[in-house]
């Protein structure tokens, strides 16, 4: 988490920002737009809250993944965009 600014979650947005993790097609980006955290508190999250294995299944596939970072991404508007997202 950020130096300055540690960020409180409740379960049900811990859920929520593995859920958006874990989908292919949404990047980083949207989940620090919709939480305020970057890629690096997504991967503190996401280690502290899957097991050891599916944490490395879970960086290996998005590692460098194009839909997982807007930077990188050839997709303009996505396909699909779930409600709970904002933006």
């Amino acid at each position: 988490m950020n130096k300055n600014k540690k960020h409180t979650f409740s379960l049900q947005q811990t859920d929520r920002i593995i859920e958006m993790a874990w989908e292919d097609r949404t990047p980083f980006e949207a989940i620090e737009q919709q939480f305020g955290i970057n890629q690096d508190d997504v991967i503190k999250i996401m280690r502290k809250n899957l097991k050891r294995k599916s944490f490395q299944n879970w960086r290996e596939r998005t590692k460098g993944r194009k839909t997982k970072h807007k930077s990188l991404s050839d997709v303009k508007m996505p396909r699909f965009k779930s409600s709970d997202q904002k933006g």
